[in-house]
């Protein structure tokens, strides 16, 4: 009897009459009602668009306004384009396997997720470092900034940051197409996170397993400790500001920077670095929102919407904007604009 042309498509025979899978569903949260599950998929949809235009705002204001090209701006323009990409990567499977139900996958379409998953995880990482180095320039060293922080130096930092995570995540393609699949097709997950992968395989991964879970517990934790050890200099250049109102304010901000980085670091660790066997596949990917979407979704208002440069910056656009749509309205908040 010939096989249907649908199980042609997701299995393959392979040399030992194994039954190869060739395409995954991803489970979602099946466990919630269909109702909840429609409801979350709005939610995380508004919170993905919020998170796409505020960035995208971010990096249109950078590259326009002169007063916002500097270091600190420059790499906050860079973060912005990498978590449109970062929480792209894994949002909009997510939103089709809420919305619809559907959360079929190719063998290669989840594997290509979950590198670059990974790979925009993994620059991030180096370019949170490279922002906690800025800012503690910047406030410990305020005299020589301009000359430590050269555009030169900036570039250098940004390129360093792919440079070093695309080449180190490629592994994971090598890795995983080691792994031979033939038992069971579902994922338990929204994404293909690396430890459903490896679970699902029916060949020994141990060792691939390790060497996995090793890297990329070195990437987080390598730039958690640089990361930390920046802002432990900041916090003590902050202890040391002559004025309370100054130390007050820079408090705040560094306080609102560590949250953030709480957020991505806590629920990294606890995914990867050192997952508890007694923690449910229901709350584990519950965490794992946290760093797909929380995540990005607080940046942009964390790092730049608060920053009165930046809204002076985004009300100047919007006003002249405005006068260009309605040239006959000639004051715009109390501004007016040729």
């Amino acid at each position: 009897m010939f096989p249907s042309q649908q199980d042609e498509l997701k299995f393959s025979m392979g040399p030992e009459n194994e039954t190869a899978v060739t395409e995954f569903i991803l489970e979602g949260f099946s466990v919630l009602d269909q109702r909840l599950q429609v409801f979350l998929s709005l939610v995380l949809l508004l919170m993905y668009l919020t998170t796409v235009m505020g960035n995208t705002t971010i990096i249109s204001l950078v590259c326009v306004y002169h007063r916002l090209q500097t270091p600190m701006y420059f790499f906050i323009s860079n973060l912005s384009f990498l978590e449109i990409w970062f929480t792209s990567s894994t949002s909009i499977q997510l939103f089709v396997i809420l919305g619809s139900g559907r959360g079929t996958i190719s063998r290669s379409s989840c594997f290509a997720q979950s590198y670059f998953y990974f790979a925009l995880g993994c620059t991030e990482f180096v370019l949170l470092v490279a922002m906690s180095f800025d800012c503690c320039v910047a406030l410990c060293q305020p005299l020589r900034c301009a000359a430590i922080m050269k555009p030169q130096l900036c570039i250098q930092l940004v390129v360093a940051a792919w440079v070093i995570s695309i080449p180190l995540s490629s592994y994971r393609l090598v890795v995983l197409y080691q792994l031979t699949f033939c038992g069971s097709n579902k994922i338990h997950h929204f994404f293909c996170d690396n430890s459903p992968l490896f679970k699902l395989s029916c060949s020994d991964s141990s060792l691939l397993w390790k060497i996995d879970s090793v890297l990329v517990a070195f990437v987080i934790l390598a730039s958690l400790c640089l990361t930390l050890a920046f802002y432990t200099g900041i916090l003590f250049c902050i202890l040391h500001l002559p004025a309370a109102s100054g130390r007050k304010k820079a408090f705040a901000t560094c306080s609102s920077h560590l949250t953030t980085l709480a957020i991505v670091y806590g629920s990294c660790i606890a995914l990867y670095v050192h997952p508890s066997q007694d923690v449910s596949l229901e709350t584990n990917r519950f965490v794992a929102l946290l760093n797909t979407v929380l995540y990005a979704f607080l940046n942009p208002f964390i790092y730049s919407l608060r920053n009165k440069t930046v809204i002076l910056a985004l009300n100047e656009a919007i006003a002249r904007v405005t006068l260009q749509l309605f040239p006959y309205s000639w004051c715009i908040s109390g501004h007016q604009f040729q």
